[in-house]
């Protein structure tokens, strides 16, 4: 068990690398396999209740800096990884549709944990319909804000233009960040630096709402 995740923490590593991405897409994953890759990581942590511990928001910044370094289309990128998001959110809204009672009534599990479903539920009766597109900015809220709407049988052509804004902002704007920011040398020296701030600013909504709960206890 121990080298799966050990493989896997190298994978995130090499997501949010870019010597290490430019490298993977160069040569395991040349032309549209690595579109395909970079697809189904948004996929998954957008449509699929395992996907919250994907980089999202420093993977679209990771491959905002090797597009803007010539080994991505930008315009193709984004387009490709805004579909694939959008698709995504669609998925987790209809499992929440089929599923979402049975799921809920799961205990806490390696890969599934109840409490982000509740930290998602309250961020949702707080924020209502616009959370769709606030969740896209948060890591976690964002792969179970889908699911939620579709547990609460939000109308799906309701939450539909709720998704495309929230999923055309999102990539679009980290992408974007990364692809105007990442040949600046200060950004490039303090690579990891700025991962981790990207990581702390998109988490800040959450520990300011934990932060809010504790208080009212």
């Amino acid at each position: 068990m121990s080298w799966i995740v050990e493989a896997l923490v190298e994978f995130l590593r090499t997501l949010t690398t870019p010597e290490r991405l430019i490298h993977l897409i160069s040569t395991v994953l040349s032309g549209w396999y690595g579109y395909a890759m970079l697809c189904g990581v948004v996929f998954a942590e957008t449509g699929l209740l395992t996907g919250f511990f994907l980089p999202g928001d420093s993977l679209l910044f990771t491959v905002g800096v090797v597009a803007g370094a010539g080994h991505l289309n930008i315009y193709a990128v984004i387009l490709a990884l805004m579909i694939s998001a959008i698709a995504g959110d669609s998925s987790g809204y209809w499992l929440g549709w089929r599923t979402g009672p049975t799921i809920f009534s799961r205990p806490k599990s390696r890969f599934f944990n109840p409490k982000h479903v509740e930290t998602t539920r309250a961020f949702y009766d707080k924020h209502g319909g616009k959370t769709i597109i606030y969740a896209k900015f948060v890591p976690i809220v964002r792969t179970f804000a889908p699911f939620i709407a579709g547990v609460g049988r939000m109308p799906y052509m309701r939450f539909l233009p709720f998704s495309i804004c929230g999923c055309v902002g999102w990539i679009f704007f980290i992408t974007m960040l990364g692809y105007v920011l990442g040949n600046v040398p200060l950004v490039r020296a303090h690579f990891e630096k700025v991962i981790f701030l990207i990581i702390f600013v998109s988490l800040l909504p959450i520990l300011i709402e934990t932060w809010k709960a504790h208080r009212s206890r």
